[in-house]
């Protein structure tokens, strides 16, 4: 499994080898020591989600705040997405920039979110079922979005507006300049895995 840091290299994108031939494919979706040795420590996931979508349905931007802020592994088994990560964590270089990577069953590359990061995803074919790991529970108390349109994010999400099929909460998320004082919980300079 390679790996490629993304323009904002906490966010990873993980390369896996896929062996094809005229019996179908094998591929290795996850190693536990390859992760850590890409991101620089230890991540320990605790739950896996699943999801299943039509075209220009657009999930996110989500996260949560500590103590459950959690990273994700994510990756699509059927289907293609558009995945994307922004910078919440206050006093990073990259604050509010965001980074994407086009996932797919064909491909099946990993996008690596890291806690201080909105996540969100739309769907580009006609339908997608996306797949990923979580290092922390659910929390509806600590469960907070970021508004997918925001102008200061200015994300392509390849897809017309009027195409996009958004949850009524997330149609209502917040925009950067709102979620200040709940970003400051993603202080760039701690240690978010403590």
């Amino acid at each position: 499994m390679n790996f490629i840091k993304q323009s904002i290299p906490e966010v990873v994108i993980f390369k896996p080898k896929i062996f094809v031939d005229e019996r179908g494919y094998f591929v290795e979706t996850f190693r536990q020591d390859k992760l850590e040795s890409a991101v620089g420590y230890r991540v320990n996931f605790c739950q896996d989600n699943e999801s299943k979508s039509s075209q220009g349905v657009l999930r996110g931007l989500h996260f949560q705040l500590p103590p459950f802020a959690q990273s994700k592994l994510v990756r699509v088994i059927e289907g293609e997405v558009l995945d994307v990560a922004v910078d919440i964590r206050q006093g990073s270089l990259t604050y509010g920039q965001h980074v994407s990577a086009i996932l797919n069953n064909i491909n099946k590359y990993q996008h690596f979110i890291p806690r201080g990061f909105a996540h969100g995803f739309v769907v580009l074919s006609e339908t997608a079922i996306f797949s990923y790991k979580v290092d922390n529970y659910y929390s509806p108390e600590c469960d907070r979005g970021l508004a997918f349109d925001d102008p200061v994010l200015n994300i392509d999400w390849h897809l017309p507006l009027e195409q996009l099929k958004l949850s009524s909460k997330d149609q209502q998320q917040p925009g950067l300049v709102d979620i200040a004082a709940e970003s400051a919980a993603f202080d760039y300079v701690k240690n978010l895995y403590e």
